[in-house]
């Protein structure tokens, strides 16, 4: 059964990087896997998805441009580099798995997750 975990959240000042990483259990080269947020109160958001043999990578239009899904089969790891960082994408980031092929980035889309880390960033 797949697992996740996530690292690398944190805080840092709108204009700046993060990195976060997501470490599955299992290969996950024929999996879609994907990268969501949640900011308090609100409903969880679908930011990035990969589909990584065949290279299918989806951005949600919030992140697009500053944003880059990308992974590393070798270590079973999922990245998220996050550039030009603004205090609107602080939240709770979560990352998720599917063994079925996904085209779309809803919540319900992915049957296994992570148990998220806090980005913060500050104006």
């Amino acid at each position: 059964q797949l697992q996740l975990l996530e690292s690398g959240g944190g805080s840092v000042q709108a204009g700046g990087s993060l990195r976060l990483s997501c470490a599955a259990s299992r290969y996950i080269g024929t999996d879609s896997m994907a990268w969501f947020r949640q900011a308090p109160g609100k409903e969880r958001e679908g930011i990035a998805s990969i589909y990584p043999n065949a290279k299918i990578i989806q951005y949600a239009d919030t992140v697009k441009g500053r944003f880059i899904i990308s992974t590393d089969n070798a270590k079973n790891t999922v990245y998220l580099q996050m550039n030009s960082l603004k205090p609107e994408d602080t939240g709770v980031y979560f990352c998720a798995g599917s063994r079925v092929f996904q085209r779309d980035l809803r919540p319900l889309s992915y049957t296994t997750w992570g148990q998220g880390t806090q980005v913060t960033v500050s104006a």
